[in-house]
């Protein structure tokens, strides 16, 4: 049953100030149409394989972890909150697991050896058709396994590279060389900019602190903060633009 906002809010302030058991319950429930849009969105481009109560498992906890770290003082609403909260844990879910069977990896590297031999064979990158005539499977089935591979090597660039404990392990992601890494110096000097920076910024009013804090370290877009602020998107732009205005002003000055 859908909550008036005055009953809504009786539940916050329950929750918020006791933890109550049963104002949490009613606010998970009251929350989950936000699980079924992140899942039935994310789902569709997901492997056939993987089992969407999975995915709406991961949902779930990524709201009960919303419930739990959002404080209502903010001037947030908690519906994009915890959507990206929602978001994010099912991502660090399926990141955690090999969706793809053996099946659709014996295809995938069938399909790659015979793309790398047709490309010898006919000096140029061949078709999918091509490929598909070669292994046998119709070209949909091809794209198909070629999609959810790509799934598949995004995720693992977060898999460990050892099987070393927990302490010793480290992601892929950080063993890649990072060509336009600062120097110590340099890094230094970033530093004290950055400290100067912030100094700055709590200068500015509530909405100003709250609109770059959404834009740049959150990287929402324009519209999206404004729907979280309920303002019109040309007043964000305008906020948005009065800000970076005055930055420049008090670090110029």
């Amino acid at each position: 049953m859908k909550k008036t906002t005055s009953s809504l809010s009786m539940l916050w302030d329950k929750w918020q100030e006791s933890r109550d058991q049963e104002a949490g319950n009613l606010l998970v429930e009251h929350y989950m149409p936000l699980v079924d849009y992140q899942v039935n969105r994310i789902h569709t481009h997901l492997p056939k394989n993987v089992d969407k109560q999975d995915v709406k498992s991961l949902a779930f906890m990524g709201l009960v972890d919303a419930l739990e770290k959002f404080e209502t003082k903010r001037d947030l609403k908690f519906d994009t909150y915890a959507s990206f909260r929602i978001k994010g844990a099912i991502i660090d879910g399926l990141r955690k697991e090999d969706w793809l069977p053996r099946s659709v990896r014996e295809k995938s590297k069938e399909i790659e050896q015979t793309f790398e031999a047709l490309e010898q064979k006919f000096q140029r990158e061949p078709t999918i058709d091509e490929v598909a005539h070669k292994v046998n499977l119709s070209p949909e089935e091809v794209a198909e396994v070629m999609k959810d591979t790509l799934f598949a090597n995004i995720l693992s660039i977060e898999e460990k590279t050892s099987e070393q404990n927990d302490e010793q392990r480290e992601s892929l992601r950080n063993t890649i060389p990072d060509t336009h890494e600062l120097t110590p110096d340099d890094q230094l000097v970033r530093n004290e900019n950055v400290q100067e920076l912030l100094v700055e910024i709590e200068k500015l009013n509530d909405n100003e602190q709250i609109v770059l804090s959404l834009f740049y370290k959150e990287e929402l877009t324009l519209t999206e903060i404004g729907d979280v602020l309920e303002l019109s998107t040309s007043r964000i732009s305008q906020i948005h633009s009065k800000a970076i205005a005055k930055l420049k002003r008090l670090l110029t000055a």
